[in-house]
């Protein structure tokens, strides 16, 4: 399965688990575990860099366990076999998008008349809110 240029990964580093799926499906969701899940093992993966095994960490921690293995499931459909290509469809989309480089966020700065213009009209605001209050009333 190719990743992107300069990475590709073997079936053979992927394990699937099956179990019941949640889904509706009538009787045969009580006897047929339709449900997949892919599980891959990032952190000991010959396939991958060490630099490209921390991109992974980081941006999909929430999808990966304590030992490393990060999980796909996928129940969508009713047969095993569909189940499991989406679920390698959807395994190599996270990684490509995981591992695309992050564009670098350009400092822009407000412009000066911009901010006067805020500023402006937060006095305008302020005054309009002032002129809603009751007056005080002397007591002498």
């Amino acid at each position: 399965m190719n990743i992107n240029d300069e990475i590709s990964i073997g079936e053979d580093e992927l394990s699937f688990t099956f179990s019941r799926s949640s889904k509706p499906g009538g009787q045969n969701v009580n006897k047929i575990s339709s449900r997949v899940t892919l599980l891959f093992d990032v952190a000991n993966s010959p396939s991958l860099s060490e630099q490209n095994k921390h991109q992974i960490m980081t941006r999909l921690k929430t999808r990966i366990n304590k030992e490393g293995m990060l999980r796909v499931v996928s129940q969508r459909h009713r047969h095993q076999a569909a189940n499991r290509e989406v679920a390698v469809e959807r395994f190599i989309e996270l990684l490509r998008e995981t591992l695309k480089p992050v564009k670098a966020r350009k400092k822009t700065r407000i412009s000066l008349p911009a901010q006067k213009r805020r500023l402006k009209e937060k006095k305008h605001r302020s005054r309009l809110k002032q002129e809603r209050t009751k007056p005080a009333v002397w007591d002498e």
